[in-house]
């Protein structure tokens, strides 16, 4: 699939609809951008957001101890995991 689209003012880009329904993004979805070269890639980041959350609760402290951070921190522990596959 291919599709040309134009660079707006401010640098922006809008993904087209057909790929957006492909990759299943909607407002508010991450995406990963990869240089290689003179190509640029996007991909979806897969987050389980219910696993993570299920994973903080077993491990952590009660819930009204939880640092407002911890989700973070764990979500960028694995984006580096998953980055290093």
């Amino acid at each position: 699939m291919e599709k040309e689209m134009k660079v707006g003012p401010k640098g922006q880009v809008v993904i087209p609809r057909s790929m957006r329904k492909a990759l299943k993004i909607h407002p508010g979805s991450r995406i990963i951008f990869r240089l290689e070269g003179d190509r640029a890639y996007l991909r979806k980041q897969e987050i389980d957001t219910a696993t993570i959350l299920e994973l903080i609760a077993k491990k952590g402290p009660s819930v009204s101890e939880i640092s407002p951070h911890l989700y973070e921190e764990e979500l960028e522990r694995r984006t580096a995991s998953s980055a290093l596959s």
